[in-house]
């Protein structure tokens, strides 16, 4: 293995054998979500918005949901546990050196553009291999996405020292009965969420 194979490894180990992880999958009506993306599509860059991909818009609602949940917005060294005034979201980007998290900072001050903006130059440096460790570090919370892959549920395993950590699942149609009794088909949108 690689070095940096290496520190994922024993990050990981580390993670899961030290924390008392639980998850909760849970799934959304994604309707609105999806609905607002093609909108963004569609004319997003005529209003300077550029592309907008559907990761960027959850870990946009994430990084100002985050600010409500003081305890997810953390990180938790030595019995001491270090609450964040912003959220500095942590994505988690498949490299072919291994599963790298570069760490959006303040990510609750962005306006979406910015975020979007900010998401795929993170992204693009840590599969040049360019990120540098400061900002590989001091993440609050990390959102990882397995959503194109068409999983519907799984274990995100959290990035230590923080204290949680949110899976972007996939989208599938499912089934409800509507308010007039009509059934409806929706796209249901899975979430997975680990947390200490």
């Amino acid at each position: 293995m690689s070095n940096i194979r290496k520190v994922i490894a024993k990050s990981m180990h580390a993670s899961l054998s030290e924390m008392a992880q639980l998850t909760l999958n849970a799934s959304f009506d994604a309707t609105a979500l999806m609905d607002w993306r093609k909108q963004l599509k569609a004319g997003g860059e005529a209003m300077g918005l550029g592309k907008i991909s559907i990761n960027d818009m959850v870990m946009y609602a994430v990084s100002r949901t985050l600010l409500n949940h003081p305890t997810l917005n953390a990180t938790l060294v030595d019995n001491t546990m270090r609450l964040y005034k912003h959220a500095n979201v942590g994505m988690a980007v498949d490299t072919d050196r291994g599963l790298l998290v570069p760490t959006i900072f303040k990510a609750d001050t962005l306006s979406l553009a910015d975020f979007a903006k900010a998401t795929k130059a993170a992204a693009a440096k840590a599969r040049e291999g360019a990120l540098t460790p400061d900002e590989m570090s001091g993440g609050s919370f990390t959102v990882t996405n397995l959503g194109s892959l068409g999983i519907e549920s799984f274990t995100p395993v959290i990035n230590p020292p923080q204290t949680g950590i949110l899976g972007v699942c996939g989208t599938v149609d499912r089934v409800k009965k509507g308010k007039d009794g009509e059934i409806k088909i929706y796209p249901a949108m899975g979430l997975s969420l680990t947390y200490d």
